[in-house]
């Protein structure tokens, strides 16, 4: 359980990053996220996952 609330610690950090550094170009991309079509998002999302998978697949190896 230790080891899960430091990778999410990590996680929440690493995400909220550009936040900090850049907040009007966050802002800006938003924008641009918002829209694009679902489509498009759910692809993105599902090479996410698989690129995260990819990941602690070859971290636990």
């Amino acid at each position: 359980m230790e080891f899960f609330l430091c990778v999410l610690g990590m996680v929440l950090f690493i995400e909220g990053l550009p936040y900090v550094a850049f907040p009007e170009k966050m802002k800006r991309w938003i924008r641009q996220v918002l829209d694009l079509p679902p489509a498009t998002l759910r692809m993105f999302g599902l090479g996410s996952m698989l690129a995260g998978l990819l990941l602690i697949y070859l971290a636990r190896g």
